[in-house]
């Protein structure tokens, strides 16, 4: 109730607000995924190891397929398709796995929860603006446990910052359009220094860039890596 009255003060309108969060109640699946998650452990060779063999092929195959939008999409953002192509496969093997939690339920249950009430409170009024813009509607917004959405799982505060409407259907829809889903890709490393022609190796101000997509060193490097691996195949 304190965050409806909260929500409409920052001005989403009442529809949105009705949408999103009627009957919504708390996840305790969410919370005992929050309270036991374990520190990234894996080496990069352990890990890149495990995620980029089984990808490459297909990797390779959506470069093919998208050539034509990924080119389109250098062009506006200066990021390459085996960037973009490389987190898509890292993080939702390529839109399929993009998870079953109900967003706006998980992001209300770790709101709630006391240990980043803050930080969580802010991501459930963006997915609010996500549901009053009518890109995704409420009963769609599905992702990963903690509020990630879409094929490259961008917060919703990340969603409102830099998803856009590539395939001009006046939705910016980053759970079924891939146009859309690797053009904000490439407008988020765009708007975190991403500079057009240069390389990505670890130490690069590209690699730099990749960082803010995911903290961790060893994810970052992954992504590099397997960025590199397609850049090589034939």
């Amino acid at each position: 109730e304190d965050f409806r009255k909260e929500a409409a003060a920052k001005g989403v309108s009442t529809s949105a607000i009705q949408a999103g969060l009627t009957g919504v109640t708390l996840d305790k699946s969410v919370l005992a995924r929050d309270q036991s998650q374990k520190v990234f452990s894996q080496s990069f060779e352990e890990f890149s190891g495990r995620m980029v063999p089984p990808r490459l092929t297909r990797g390779s195959n959506m470069l093919k397929q998208y050539g034509s939008v990924l080119g389109r999409i250098e062009q506006a953002y200066g990021v390459p398709g085996e960037v973009l192509v490389a987190i898509w496969g890292l993080e939702t093997d390529f839109g399929v796995n993009i998870g079953k939690f109900a967003t706006l339920r998980s992001l209300a249950t770790l709101a709630y929860d006391c240990r980043r009430t803050d930080l969580f409170k802010a991501e459930l009024m963006d997915a609010l603006r996500i549901v009053e813009r009518g890109d995704i509607a409420p009963q769609d917004l599905r992702g990963a446990w903690a509020g990630e959405i879409g094929q490259t799982q961008f917060m919703p505060s990340s969603y409102i910052k830099f998803a856009v409407d590539f395939d001009g259907n006046g939705r910016r829809d980053l759970l079924r359009s891939p146009p859309d889903v690797l053009a904000s890709t490439a407008n988020f490393l765009a708007g975190h220094g991403w500079q057009r022609g240069k390389d990505w190796e670890p130490g690069s101000a590209n690699f730099a860039a990749i960082k803010e997509w995911n903290k961790s060193e060893v994810y970052a490097k992954t992504i590099a890596h397997f960025a590199t691996q397609l850049s090589r195949a034939p």
